[in-house]
C-alpha cells in the first residue's frame, strides 16, 4: 500500500453433526469463534441422494438469549427462537456437492448450540427423514453469496476498506463501525516472521495481540474481516515460503485462526509481483486453499496503470487461466499510478482495462468481469499528491454500484480522518473532512 505502510481466539472448530454421509442429504452445524457476547457458526449441507437437489431449507433453533446478529450465502426469517434459512445463489447441488452459510449470533449466559435442525422438512443427519423441495420463501432478509462461477461480490457485497493496527494511529473498529455502517474490513498485513510463518507486520502473533482484540470487537459488532497478505513492504510470505503447499499451509493458519471467508493477497512489491515463480507459487497455494475451503473467496490485489493492469498484471490474469487456480476477484490499485488531475477517469479508466483484460483471458461478458473485479483507492492525497476528493470517491462507489462490482477498497480507514494542511500523512487523508466520511460513502456500496 502506501505511506510506506506495507476475535476472540477462534479455537478448535466443534463439529456437532457429520458434514458428509452416504445416503442422503444433511447439514451439518460447526461453531467458531467465540468473543463472550457472541459466536459465529456454519451449517454445512451435502447432498448424496443419489441425484441433484434444486434447492435447500434448514431450520434450527437458537436458545433463549440467543438471536442472529448477521447471516450471509442464505436468505433467513426468524420466528421467536425458530430461524428458517433459504437457499440464494447456492441451490441446485448436484450429488456429491455440498455448501453452506455462516451466521453471527449474539447471547447473553453461557454458549449453547441450536437444537431440532431440518433440512427441506427431514433431519439434518443423511437419511433421517424424508426431503421436498422447498418454496420460493414470501418475505425475507437476504445477504449476498460468498462465491460463485459467474457473481462473486465479497461477502455481504459490502465495501471493506484498510484497517492497520500497526501504524496511523489505528481507531477503535467499533467506533467505525457505529458511526458508518461498515461491516467489512480489510486487515493490513499477514507477513513473514521468519520462513514460512505468518505473523501481523511479521512480528505481532495471529492470537493475543492488538490485532485479534479488533478482529473480536469487529465480529462483536456483527461485523468480518479479510485479512491482506503482502503490501509494499516487509518480509513476504510468497519468496519464503519454498512451496505451494508450504505457502498455502501459512495462508491456512490465519483462515483457521479466524474462520475467514475471503483472503486478499496484496501482491505488489517486486520480490513477488516481477517474479514469475513467485506468482505461480501463490496462483497455486490459492488453489490448494479452494480445494481445501469450500466456499471460501480469494482475492488478488495489484498495481495499474491508468488503462490497466501492465505486463505483470496481465501475466498474473492469464497464468491464474492457466493453472486454473479459481481467483474469485481480481483488485487494481489505482494511485501512486500517474493519475493525475483526473483521478475519476483514470479509475474507471483502469478499472475499464481490467474488465477487458478479463474478457479476453476468460472468455466472460461485461457483466461477469465486472463481477470479478475489485477497486482499492487511496482516500484523499496519494503518495504522489494524486487527490481523491469526496466527491470523486462518491463518484466512485457510484460507478461501482451501477456495474455490480465485487469489492470496494480504499487505503485506509486510519487515514480517513482530516489533515486540511495538504500534507500526505498516515493518521489522516491531507485533506479537510470530517472522521470516517470516506468509510461512510464505502459502507453505502
Amino acid at each position: 500500500m502506501g505511506l510506506s505502510a506495507a476475535a476472540a481466539t477462534a479455537g478448535a472448530v466443534l463439529v456437532i453433526a457429520p458434514a458428509s454421509a452416504a445416503g442422503g442429504v444433511g447439514a451439518a452445524f460447526s461453531k467458531g469463534s467465540d468473543w463472550g457476547s457472541g459466536w459465529e457458526g456454519k451449517y454445512t449441507i451435502s447432498n448424496n441422494s443419489g441425484s441433484s437437489l434444486p434447492a435447500w431449507t434448514v431450520e434450527f433453533d437458537l436458545p433463549a438469549g440467543h438471536s442472529i446478529a448477521s447471516l450471509w450465502d442464505g436468505s433467513y426469517s426468524v420466528s421467536g427462537q425458530h430461524v428458517t434459512v433459504k437457499n440464494t445463489w447456492n441451490g441446485n447441488l448436484s450429488n456429491g456437492g455440498s455448501t453452506s452459510f455462516g451466521f453471527n449470533v449474539k447471547y447473553s449466559g453461557g454458549y449453547v448450540a441450536p437444537a431440532n435442525c431440518k433440512i427441506n422438512g427431514g433431519s439434518c443427519d443423511p437419511g433421517g427423514g424424508t426431503t421436498t423441495t422447498p418454496t420460493t420463501p414470501t418475505s425475507t432478509t437476504t445477504t449476498s453469496p460468498t462465491t460463485t462461477t459467474s457473481n462473486p461480490p465479497l461477502p455481504g457485497g459490502r465495501g471493506a476498506p484498510y484497517l492497520y493496527m500497526g501504524w496511523g494511529s489505528p481507531p477503535n473498529p467499533q467506533t467505525v463501525m457505529n458511526a458508518t455502517g461498515i461491516k467489512w474490513f480489510t486487515m493490513a498485513f499477514i507477513l513473514s516472521s521468519g520462513g514460512c510463518n505468518p505473523a501481523w507486520d511479521g512480528s505481532r502473533p495471529l492470537q493475543g495481540g492488538v490485532d485479534a482484540n479488533a478482529i473480536a470487537q469487529i465480529k462483536a459488532a456483527g461485523g468480518q474481516i479479510v485479512p491482506s497478505f503482502g503490501g509494499w513492504s516487509g518480509n513476504k510470505l510468497g519468496p519464503n515460503c519454498s512451496t505451494p503447499e508450504a505457502l498455502a499451509g501459512a495462508y491456512q493458519k490465519v483462515i483457521d485462526a479466524y474462520s475467514l471467508k475471503a483472503i486478499d493477497i496484496d501482491i505488489e512489491n517486486t520480490d513477488e509481483f516481477e517474479n514469475a515463480a513467485v506468482q505461480d507459487r501463490v496462483l497455486n497455494a490459492l488453489k490448494i486453499v479452494k480445494a481445501n475451503n469450500p466456499g471460501i473467496q480469494t482475492i488478488l490485489t495489484f498495481g495499474t496503470t491508468t488503462t490497466g493492469p501492465n505486463f505483470w498484471g496481465q501475466r498474473l490474469i492469464d497464468q491464474s487461466k492457466a493453472l486454473n487456480a479459481g481467483i474469485d476477484v481480481y483488485t487494481i490499485m489505482p494511485f501512486d499510478f500517474g493519475g493525475g488531475a483526473d483521478m475519476y477517469g483514470n479509475t474507471i479508466n483502469a478499472a475499464n482495462g481490467l474488465r477487458d483484460k478479463l474478457k479476453s483471458a476468460f472468455g466472460w461478458d461485461d457483466a461477469t468481469a465486472y463481477a470479478h473485479l475489485g477497486i482499492s483507492g487511496m482516500n484523499g492525497l496519494s503518495d504522489q499528491r494524486e487527490l481523491t476528493s469526496l466527491d470523486t470517491w462518491t463518484r466512485i462507489t457510484n460507478w461501482s454500484k451501477t456495474n455490480k462490482i465485487a469489492r470496494l477498497a480504499f487505503w485506509s480507514t486510519n487515514r480517513d480522518r482530516g489533515c486540511p494542511n495538504g500534507g500526505v500523512a498516515e493518521n489522516c487523508s491531507g485533506i479537510a473532512q470530517n472522521d470516517w466520511d470516506f468509510t461512510r460513502i464505502t459502507a453505502g456500496f
